[in-house]
């Protein structure tokens, strides 16, 4: 039996600049050129999230010209660690970790998208972790209301946190681009489990500005001859 779902909503988000990284290049960062479904997830679950709830993607509009741009950034090569337990209890000297250091400094390339607009078409599904005072009718009206507030759980990003997303309602949007092609294979999301975490890939296309988002990635893998 299917999971109790809402409607088709729908939020409008853009911003300058844009990177939905594909992982075989991660190092140096190059985006995808459409917006993956797990980052809209992302945008959504900024505007609203509850432990009863979860955002499946149905479609994403593209409304401005796909247009990619380079620059370098600096980063680090690696990441700050947390004190070990021994040092929370006890007390003691934390580890020191400075970004600036030239040994963990580095300059790498960016291949990101510029001025990007999407609608992105969601519906809302119950969890297991649904109480009995939680359903789609509430999160429907909660999230309504904090689009119109402009409410946000955390500052909502295009990819990256420093790619800060501006938020919109869908009323008046234009519409999509004419632009088709080939997407390959895309990031879908990622399965959180106790066992690791899955990513989990299908065969993207966009149609006249519109990419449909499948529900079995699997399927559309199946069919393009792809590897899950």
């Amino acid at each position: 039996m299917s999971p109790p779902r809402s409607p088709t909503l729908s939020i409008r988000v853009g911003g300058p600049l844009a990177c939905f990284t594909r992982p075989e290049l991660k190092v140096e960062r190059m985006s995808y050129p459409v917006m993956t479904p797990s980052a809209a997830r992302g945008l959504l679950e900024a505007v609203l999230w509850k432990p009863g709830m979860r955002w499946r993607i149905e479609r994403i509009k593209v409304l401005a010209p796909i247009r990619f741009i380079a620059f370098r950034r600096n980063e680090v090569n690696r990441k700050g660690t947390a004190p070990a337990s021994r040092v929370i209890d006890e007390g003691g000297v934390p580890p020191v970790f400075f970004a600036n250091d030239e040994d963990n400094r580095a300059q790498r390339n960016t291949v990101a998208l510029r001025d990007v607009d999407y609608l992105i078409e969601a519906r809302i599904e119950l969890t297991d972790r649904a109480g009995a005072e939680d359903t789609i009718t509430k999160f429907v009206a909660m999230f309504h209301r904090r689009l119109e507030k402009g409410q946000h759980f955390h500052c909502p990003c295009l990819g990256c946190r420093e790619f800060v997303a501006e938020v919109l309602s869908a009323d008046n949007a234009p519409e999509p681009i004419a632009d088709t092609r080939d997407l390959g294979i895309m990031l879908w999301d990622i399965d959180y489990t106790p066992a690791g975490n899955r990513p989990r890939f299908f065969a993207a296309k966009l149609v006249r500005g519109v990419l449909e988002v499948p529900d079995d990635p699997e399927s559309t893998l199946a069919v393009a001859g792809g590897v899950t």
